[in-house]
């Protein structure tokens, strides 16, 4: 490889440029704008009704957009529908999973749609199946599998076609907490393959856990978009705690520093503060320079949950573009 190619940057794994869609006097989606790296982890949240399925299932070529300009694994949607679709995988909400039929069947059903040779769509969900620990229940219909092993079947469905790009829509909705984290940890052995993750959905720590970069949606405008920690940071309200073990302390900390949130029962403090080491530093040279004894001190910073309500709370937002 010579230093001109290495320095050649990848093309994005998928692009939006203004994209559209209304269904009657209903605006779904407002001219949004994407941007997602390959072999990364994008997720899209909102409340229900902003527009994410619909997103979805427009990158995905299940329906098309009214204008806009788009590529998805290099093709263009619109014009090359067949290309997009060999290269990727689509997992929606409802389980693609015929229950009425073993796991082993429902995998070797997915090599037969995808023209796979006998010997090789056998080989394969084999591999697969073992992949996701479901050798055991392969041979068992999959009527009989928890939430999460039919989620992790069709999972393995979906990457049978050994798809470049894949959409999750939702995939860890009713999930239990143990299944929810299993999950994540085979999002993240995808990406960890080269798959680039294209995540919806409703659980915010789930976003925050996995994604590279988070876009918002609120009827169907894009009000906020970056990395978790950059949409973290366009929130304010991030304070450093002190507990203090008696009330004359509590008292001359409030004196001290003329600000913050103040709890007597709780002999608490909360102070403004951006808890960076600086900040924290400042913080300290107070009660050191008053003689301050403090029993207790934690760090409060903005979660995704601040910047999600922060940002779809009004419909006259307008949109904020993390740097």
């Amino acid at each position: 490889m010579t230093s001109n190619q290495r320095l050649t940057p990848t093309r994005p794994a998928i692009v939006a440029t203004g994209l559209r869609k209304s269904y009657g006097d209903k605006v779904v989606l407002d001219g949004i704008d994407l941007n997602v790296a390959k072999g990364t982890i994008f997720s899209l949240l909102g409340p229900n009704g902003a527009g994410k399925t619909t997103a979805v299932q427009i990158l995905s070529t299940l329906i098309t957009a009214d204008s806009g300009r788009l590529s998805v694994a290099g093709h263009d949607p619109a014009s090359d529908p067949q290309a997009v679709r060999a290269a990727i995988g689509v997992t929606g909400q409802f389980s693609a999973v015929d229950n009425m039929i073993t796991g082993e069947e429902n995998m070797t059903l997915m090599a037969d749609l995808h023209h796979l040779g006998r010997r090789e769509g056998r080989r394969l969900a084999a591999e697969l199946l073992e992949r996701f620990d479901l050798v055991d229940a392969a041979k068992k219909p999959a009527s009989t599998y928890s939430g999460g092993m039919r989620r992790r079947l069709d999972i393995a469905m979906t990457l049978v076609g050994a798809p470049s790009v894949i959409f999750l829509d939702e995939p860890t909705t009713g999930l239990d907490p143990r299944s929810r984290h299993n999950m994540w940890e085979i999002i993240r052995d995808l990406v960890a393959g080269g798959v680039t993750v294209f995540l919806t959905t409703q659980y915010l720590e789930e976003a925050d856990q996995l994604a590279d970069r988070i876009a918002v949606l609120n009827q169907g405008k894009l009000v906020a978009q970056g990395t978790p920690e950059e949409l973290k940071r366009l929130v304010p309200g991030g304070h450093v705690r002190l507990t203090f073990g008696d009330g004359s302390a509590f008292e001359a900390a409030a004196r001290a520093f003329g600000l913050g949130l103040r709890d007597a029962d709780a002999l608490t403090l909360n102070v403004p503060n951006d808890g960076s080491v600086r900040g924290l530093r400042a913080v300290l040279d107070v009660l050191d320079a008053a003689s301050i004894e403090v029993e207790e001190l934690s760090v409060h910073t903005p979660d995704l949950d601040d910047v999600f309500f922060a940002v779809t709370g009004r419909p006259d937002n307008e949109k904020v573009q993390a740097r």
